[in-house]
């Protein structure tokens, strides 16, 4: 190879081809990686301005600051962009794009035009949704239960659906990339127990994207039929069965659930175990407890419906089973402590993040065992109890943890660093203001508060103003990364291939990494996670 040949290569994937079309026709994984980041975030804030406009409503007993309408439209806004448009890709589709080549020691991604295309299916079908929920007053809630979406709602819930239906392809595509670049793309003596967690992690959520989506989009085509052609599938006064909807919805919307937490459970395993300096505590047994999280979320879809008239034998066997899906998430957070346990701690603020990720998922998980149980699940269905769960879990949790995982592979990405006592600040105002807003909700919801409702008693008063001040203290945690880490991109200080002295193939290569991440083929010899030999070089 030439010199100049040599230079080239040896180029960062952000040196060359600033055009627009550079960008928009790119097929670099990494490229794809910033446009799914950009998209996520746009809708992120979107999502976060409705949720805003929800708590200020909120402060007060009476409705004062918006109609009961426009309060049940925000419901379907908040809920529509922030499940499927950011919970659901954030991980997978940013960092899961950007990490998972280098981490196997690959060029690319198997399929890397596939790539861009789910990221232009991803973003018109979400600004389609979005512009037909916004513009035309869509309430259905994000689920789109039935009869909302089969007599009450606007004739716009027809095109909100096909939004919604278009981006699972979005799903679908990435899923089959991160598969086949898993089975086939590793580097020579990368075996399957030598990969990192987060490949492991990503790997279980792609097998929940493929199996499950396919579900939701027939489920969205046969609620798009009957609204436009009026035939009886879920509307009764069609001949129609709503618990229908019901199961179908919740076969995929529960393993959905796992698409957005379990990426966040391989992203702490990475933090924690380079933050306390020790090997993971029990690899075999994480990696095996994110199949079996991925196996056991397809059983447990019927306990979202213990009150809607089903079999009592069936909603047993659904407690069961969603009792039983605890233990692999146990497994995990006994594992994370225990790596934590006589390690060699270092409160960076990434290292906050895991452990904020940490504290809140275990309340989450705690309080999923509640819901588990059909006595304590009619008491508290349909209750704040239930949004304060399922927020402890998917933003408290995932959100948490896609942070976290930002912050870390930062330096990485962009060969930046970002002013460190700055992102402390965010850390912490993240974890403090998001347990100010959610944690009285709890405390709501046992006591009998009905969620999405605009009106309240004044009993309620003084537990919503703390969830309002929290949401205020939440939106400081996600803005000030924003500034920061903009700013990095200008004036950080440039950053060293491995600046946390990290395990994985990821850190072998400069940063920000060359066009096609390695000079030179990867090798693995060693287990992961080998800080030991890392820390006596």
């Amino acid at each position: 190879m030439s010199e100049a040949a040599a230079n080239q290569a040896s180029e960062s994937y952000l040196s060359r081809g600033w055009r627009l079309r550079d960008w928009l026709f790119t097929t670099d994984h990494k490229r794809v990686a910033w446009l799914y980041t950009v998209s996520i975030t746009a809708f992120f804030f979107l999502g976060g301005l409705a949720a805003l406009v929800i708590r200020l409503e909120l402060i007060t007993p009476e409705g004062d600051v918006v109609s009961a309408d426009a309060y049940n439209q925000l419901f379907t806004i908040h809920g529509v962009v922030m499940v499927w448009f950011f919970l659901i890709p954030s991980i997978p589709n940013t960092l899961g794009n950007f990490l998972l080549p280098l981490m196997v020691g690959a060029k690319d991604l198997a399929f890397p035009k596939l790539n861009i295309i789910s990221w232009y299916i991803y973003t018109i079908g979400g600004v389609f949704t979005i512009a037909a929920v916004i513009t035309s007053g869509v309430d259905t809630g994000w689920t789109f239960y039935t009869p909302y979406s089969t007599q009450y709602a606007d004739r716009a819930v027809v095109a909100a659906l096909t939004g919604v239906f278009v981006v699972g392809f979005s799903s679908i595509l990435t899923g089959i990339n991160f598969i086949v670049t898993t089975h086939k793309m590793r580097a020579p003596g990368l075996t399957w127990f030598r990969l990192p967690l987060f490949v492991w992690a990503n790997y279980a959520t792609s097998l929940v994207m493929v199996l499950a989506t396919p579900v939701l989009s027939a489920t969205l085509i046969l609620l798009i039929l009957e609204r436009m052609l009026g035939i009886g599938i879920f509307d009764p006064a069609l001949g129609g069965d709503p618990i229908l909807f019901q199961h179908l919805f919740w076969f995929y919307s529960h393993p959905a659930v796992y698409i957005m937490i379990l990426p966040g459970m391989g992203v702490v395993s990475e933090l924690i175990t380079c933050f306390s300096r020790k090997t993971v505590f029990g690899y075999h047994g994480m990696a095996i407890s994110i199949l079996a999280i991925t196996v056991f979320g397809f059983l447990v879809w019927g306990h979202h419906m213990f009150v809607s008239g089903q079999s009592l034998y069936a909603g047993l066997m659904f407690s069961f089973f969603t009792f039983l899906v605890a233990l692999p998430s146990a497994i995990k957070t006994f594992n994370w402590t225990a790596t934590l346990y006589k390690g060699k701690l270092i409160f960076s603020a990434v290292m906050i993040y895991a452990l904020s990720f940490v504290g809140l998922f275990t309340i989450g998980g705690f309080t999923g065992i509640f819901l588990a149980s059909l006595a304590v699940d009619v008491h508290v269905h349909d209750t704040y109890f239930v949004v304060a769960h399922f927020h402890y879990i998917m933003v408290g949790g995932m959100v948490t943890a896609y942070l976290g995982g930002l912050h870390f592979w930062w330096p990485k990405m962009t060969g930046r660093m970002y002013p460190e006592i700055w992102a402390k600040v965010a850390a912490l105002a993240l974890f403090i203001g998001f347990n100010l807003t959610f944690f009285p909700q709890y405390l709501m919801g046992y006591a009998g508060m009905p969620r999405r409702y605009q009106t309240y008693p004044e009993d309620f008063q003084i537990l919503h103003v703390m969830s309002s001040l929290g949401a205020g203290v939440l939106a400081i945690g996600y803005l000030l990364p924003l500034v920061y880490l903009l700013w990095s991109l200008r004036w950080g200080k440039r950053a060293p291939p491995n600046p946390w002295r990290a395990a994985g193939l990821e850190w072998r290569t400069d940063s920000p990494p060359p066009k096609h991440n390695f000079l030179e083929p990867q090798t693995v010899t060693g287990p992961p996670y080998d800080y030991d030999t890392i820390d006596n070089k």
